[in-house]
Parts: structure tokens; sequence; C-alpha cells
């Protein structure tokens, strides 16, 4: 029997919470009554929340790009904050590159888009997994995508890397199930939101709110994987048949 995951008065790490669904998942567990903390590389956009939530919201600026600014978020967790029970993986980039075509100045851009999308968070955790462990339950959550399984044409490395943070993410739950650590390890496959992060497009994008909200409800029910939206369908057609599913999500 799943056991559930009790969210009131927690502190809660959002990576990537300044914009998009990061920032609609502060503003729900603001609104539960939990101190937030929030990881952007602008934090400026978060001042509105901060001062209608005093002391209940604290933002830190780091770009997760860099091993240092990892570092630099994992200590300043760990020293102002060392209550913190929850880490909320969501920061990511997209860039839309046709590699095949690549100019010398893709190597970078495909550098940066590994490091903050699958290198920052298996560092992040990583660094702070000694703090989780001395909570009484903690969980770590990994924001994937229905990509990491039917990935698109023009954004190869994205999705390379979304699929590596789903590989991740079950290799880290069962190492600390086999550790006996009573921490939930979660995987949110996303579905494609209107957020900033896509290009524009007549599909019909899920809103944040509800992405959110899904997000939350998921994980206070224990789930160690959240399929928020189309996803659900997308995963039964991959079993059926993952031509099929690759064929409707190559031109999206």
């Amino acid at each position: 029997m799943r056991k559930t995951f009790d969210l009131a008065g927690r502190t809660i790490l959002v990576t990537g919470g300044s914009r998009g669904i990061g920032l609609e998942t502060v503003r729900q567990l603001l609104a539960r009554g939990n101190s937030v903390l929030v990881t952007a590389r602008d934090i400026a956009p978060l001042d509105d929340l901060a001062e209608a939530h005093p002391g209940r919201l604290d933002a830190f600026a780091a770009d997760l790009g860099t091993t240092g600014g990892v570092r630099a978020l994992a200590d300043w967790v760990a020293t102002r904050h060392p209550g913190c029970s929850v880490v909320i993986n969501n920061a990511a980039i997209m860039i839309h590159q046709d590699l095949a075509s690549a100019p010398p100045a893709f190597p970078d851009d495909i550098a940066r888009e590994i490091a903050v999308n699958l290198a920052a968070p298996a560092q992040l955790v990583t660094a702070l997994l000694p703090l989780l462990s001395r909570q009484p339950t903690a969980a770590i959550v990994n924001v994937t995508s229905g990509l990491a399984i039917a990935p698109k044409r023009d954004a190869a490395v994205y999705c390379a890397t979304k699929a590596g943070l789903r590989s991740f993410t079950r290799a880290l739950r069962d190492q600390c199930e086999a550790a006996g650590r009573q921490i939930l390890v979660s995987e949110v496959v996303m579905t494609l939101v209107d957020t900033g992060l896509s290009r524009p497009s007549t599909i019909r994008k899920y809103p944040p709110t509800r992405a959110a909200a899904d997000l939350l409800r998921g994980l206070e029910g224990g789930k160690k994987e959240i399929w928020i939206e189309k996803t659900r369908a997308l995963r039964v057609l991959h079993r059926i048949s993952p031509a099929l599913a690759y064929a409707i999500m190559r031109g999206r």
C-alpha cells in the first residue's frame, strides 16, 4: 500500500521558481502555509510574493549551469535552512537546434543545456542528501517530460537530458530505498505547458496553475511517478506502439 506524503508545515526548495511551473508551484505552496526557498538566475519576479508572505519566502540567485552555482545553493540551504525536507528540481532550459547544420557555437549551448537540466539536479540532491536524511521524512522531486519517452525533432539535447534525469531518478530511488532512507524520490513527467520554454504552437498547452496543482497532488499521494495530463495517454501509447508515439511527438 502506497504511503501518502504530508506537505503541511514544511520548508521546500524549488529550483527555477521565478516563472512558469516553478512560480505557480511556489505560489501554491505558500498558499498552503509552507515556507518556500526559491532559486533562479533572476529572483526579482519574486519580490511581490516575498512582501505578501513575510518570513515564509527566501530567494537565492544562482546560476545552476555552473558547478559553483550549485555548490553555493546547497551550502545556502544547509546553513540557512537546515529544516528543508523537500527539493523540487524544476529548473530547465530548452534550446531549439538543428544539429545537422550546427555552427561552431553549438557545443557551448549543448554543454549548458546538459549542465542545467541534468548535471545540476544530480549535483544538488547529492549535496543535500545528508540534510534530507536527517529529516523524519523527506522528498526529492525531479521534473522530467513526456519528451524523455518520445523525443521531438528540434530539441534533441533537451529530450536527452530529460531521459537522463528520468534514469537518474529511478537509480537514486533504488539507492535510497536500499539504504533505508525515509526519502520519497518522485519523478514528475510533465506535459506541454503554456510557458516560455517551448515555441509558440497551435497545439493546446496545459495551464501552469494546473500543472503545479497536479504535481503537488501527486506528491501528497506519495507517488513515485506523477504523469501530468496527456503524458498519461503517451505512456500507454508508447507501451503499445513506440513507433507511433515517436511519430506523433516528432513534429511537435
